[in-house]
């Protein structure tokens, strides 16, 4: 069957798709087979990453399950699934680690208030319907960005992988160092823990993309570290009952925790909407970020109230639930459940060594730095090669509060765009006695001034002028400050008794000039 045609197969068996859209309504046997599938995975990934945020691995379960029911009432994407991801783990650590002591009671209620705050934050977009705010995130931060926090993740698994425990006071790159410099300390069992988790991970992979590599590692950690008697750090005891629903969470710290909370929100869905994109290009479909938002936002604040930690959709999950034939949003949902009723035996999964946990991040994380990429961007563009550079070593640096390093990033990537069209255009010919001045690009207020200056500069190089012309065919955006310039320069050549015309207005600009230009000569704002 061909391409086109086997699409059309899918659409016309798939109950969910009306009028070219996804609007699941009802769970088929295949979401529940999806939703079961993805089960097998998310256990361990959300244990591994609850450790990496700094949190009882318990709190990555609790966010991976009444949480995904809760996306599943309202996502777009049928095949998105929610949950603890490594990116959100680490700016959840950064976020607290200063609030905090990682993993004791005071900091596991600062992660739960930090994704209630990032769930209003998605559901305030969503209402807003701002949902399209995540495309205009420059690529060039985003890939440092990432990178960034990718070799930050795995510097932080170092402890765990050669069978130590992490000193909150050190820091990410502070652990590493101290960790490496002292090999006596290592525990090369762990250390082969961790290399076979990774292998066993990996080579799942090649075997069967359904293959659960992950979770055969975590059931022959359990089997080894019982009856081997492991004397490495472990999971440790993890309370076998529901989720603790409850709003009492420490509100007082809604203030500092407001910024961290806005990043995770917009940075942390920035991979959930090249998910959900990616599944509706390959599928020709639609699908609606605000509603993406809407469903994210609600995910967050259950997993707050549940005690849980920030979620985002995850890459290797939703790739997995398609893969598995999930068919409606609802798979996701089933998932949820399906860890729901897993909470009650966790319990088994206690004698985990940690070894085991740090080799499930390593290989889902491993792949997120591209040196090779990296170093490409270069070939593309300098300028933004350097914004990729700098905010890769501003997250290294300010580790482990690597949201500053994203805002710092985006304010240097805003600088070096207004540095770049502060610019217009000014080409400048004589035709007898007559100036002419035509603008190309952007005339607003860093380059309006330009245009005076270059005007008068021409002016008193030519001498006897008897008429100016400024031609705006060339002419892109222009704003108050630009067409006021315009204006200005125009009053200027009457009181040098020099009259001036405006040729070329497109129509986007049209009304804007026509307006100030219908000003009295002295009435400037």
């Amino acid at each position: 069957m061909s391409g086109p045609a086997l699409r059309r197969g899918r659409a016309a068996a798939d109950p969910v798709r009306e009028g070219g859209a996804w609007t699941g309504r009802h769970a088929t046997s295949r979401d529940v087979l999806a939703g079961l599938s993805v089960t097998l995975l998310i256990v361990p990934q959300s244990m591994a990453y609850a450790e990496l945020a700094g949190l009882p691995s318990v709190h990555g379960l609790y966010a991976s399950a009444l949480p995904l029911v809760a996306a599943g009432l309202f996502a777009s994407c049928p095949y998105l699934q929610t949950g603890p991801v490594a990116l959100t783990a680490l700016l959840t650590h950064g976020a607290l680690v200063t609030i905090a002591v990682p993993g004791s009671p005071q900091y596991t209620r600062a992660a739960a208030m930090l994704a209630v705050i990032v769930g209003l934050i998605r559901l305030g977009v969503s209402a807003l319907r701002s949902g399209k705010i995540t495309y205009l995130m420059s690529q060039p931060v985003v890939r440092g960005f990432t990178s960034g926090a990718a070799i930050l993740i795995l510097l932080s698994q170092f402890p765990s992988a050669l069978g130590m425990t992490a000193a909150s006071e050190s820091g990410l790159v502070g652990n590493t160092v101290r960790v490496l410099g002292s090999p006596g300390s290592w525990n090369l069992t762990a250390l082969v823990l961790t290399v076979l988790t990774v292998t066993i991970t990996l080579l799942a992979r090649r075997i069967h993309p359904l293959f659960p590599g992950a979770l055969v590692a975590v059931l022959a950690g359990v089997l080894f570290s019982g009856l081997a008697g492991y004397q490495g750090p472990i999971v440790g005891e993890i309370p076998g009952s529901l989720p603790p629903v409850s709003l009492a969470l420490p509100w007082g710290l809604f203030p500092a925790l407001l910024v961290p909370g806005a990043v995770i929100a917009l940075v942390g869905f920035a991979e959930t909407t090249a998910i959900a994109r990616n599944f509706a290009t390959q599928d020709r479909e639609r699908w609606s970020p605000d509603r993406e938002f809407l469903a994210q936002g609600a995910a967050n604040v259950v997993s707050g109230i549940c005690g849980g930690m920030p979620a985002d959709g995850s890459l290797s999950r939703s790739s997995l639930n398609r893969l598995s034939g999930a068919a409606t949003r609802w798979s996701g949902a089933i998932t949820g459940l399906a860890v729901l009723m897993f909470l009650p035996f966790a319990g088994v999964l206690s004698a985990l060594p940690k070894a085991v946990l740090a080799g499930i991040v390593i290989a889902a994380v491993g792949g997120l730095v591209r040196p090779r990429l990296l170093l490409n961007v270069w070939t593309l563009s300098r300028v933004q090669a350097l914004v990729v550079w700098l905010t890769l070593a501003l997250c290294l640096l300010l580790a482990p509060r690597i949201e500053q390093a994203l805002l710092l990033g985006i304010l240097v990537s805003l600088a070096i765009h207004v540095w770049r069209e502060r610019r217009a255009g000014f080409h400048s010919w004589m035709e007898g006695d007559i100036l002419h001045l035509e603008v190309m690009g952007i005339l607003w207020f860093a380059s309006a001034p330009r245009l005076e200056e270059t005007l008068m500069s021409r002016l008193n190089r030519a001498g006897g002028v008897s008429e100016v012309v400024i031609h705006l065919d060339g002419l892109g955006r222009i704003d108050l400050t630009g067409a006021l310039v315009l204006k200005r320069a125009a009053d200027e050549m009457r009181a040098l008794g020099i009259p001036s015309s405006l040729k070329g207005v497109p129509p986007h600009a049209r009304e804007l000039i026509d307006n100030i230009f219908g000003m009295p000569p002295t009435t400037y704002l």
